[in-house]
């Protein structure tokens, strides 16, 4: 897996899927080669940024040729792991969390959402969107039983870190956040937080100040 043998920047890693994506694109459309200024022009990636995000890997390219779009694709696709599924938990099955279920993952990427936990579901475990909902007091018996180690968390968050606590005794290494919480957590799980409110009022600033900008 990505990150084990290989020492890159974490802002390249999260470019990763994204170059895996638009490679993808240009072998459908039957593209042979593909060159960095191509990639920058389909992307909106500065090419000297692609350029160095590809060199971490080495010689994935050739001057004067550019890079193989199948070897390419081959490469990130082994990369991220995009041949093994990983079978994810979703906790909080509000208006967030049942869109998640309806979407789930395993269409488009090699993730799946196979077991979600909400109060309304039961012990015995309630479908929602063909996936199983369970009541949260069976968290820990049902994600050690299913060997998961990623969680989708999409709760109130006033039982966000309790929540988080619950997880990092049984396992969990990583969690996907959709609470505003900034969760305390153990060196052994690494947490992403999504905050959409937070997304929101930085795109309304730059919209702002692009209109300032345009007007100087």
């Amino acid at each position: 897996m990505i990150g084990e043998t290989i020492k890159i920047p974490q802002a390249t890693s999260k470019r990763l899927p994204l170059y895996y994506r638009f490679l993808q694109n240009f072998a459908n459309s039957g593209k042979k080669r593909v060159s960095s200024s191509e990639l920058s022009e389909a992307m909106k990636i500065d090419a000297a940024t692609i350029r160095r995000d590809f060199s971490h890997f080495g010689a994935l390219g050739r001057k004067g040729y550019g890079y193989d779009v199948h070897y390419l694709v081959d490469f990130f696709r082994q990369a991220l792991d995009q041949d093994e599924v990983t079978d994810v938990a979703l906790i909080g099955v509000g208006s967030l969390g049942n869109a998640f279920l309806k979407y789930n993952f395993h269409k488009n990427h090699n993730t799946r959402i196979i077991i979600a936990f909400d109060p309304k579901g039961t012990h015995e475990g309630t479908e929602m969107s063909g996936i199983p909902v369970f009541h949260p007091d069976t968290i820990e018996d049902k994600i050690k039983e299913l060997g998961i180690e990623l969680v989708i968390l999409s709760v109130p968050s006033r039982v966000a870190q309790e929540v988080t606590d619950k997880l990092a005794t049984i396992g969990v290494k990583g969690i996907l956040n959709f609470t505003p919480v900034r969760l305390t957590v153990p060196d052994s799980l690494r947490v992403h937080t999504i905050d959409l409110s937070v997304e929101l009022q930085t795109l309304i600033y730059f919209i702002k100040n692009d209109v300032k900008d345009s007007h100087m």
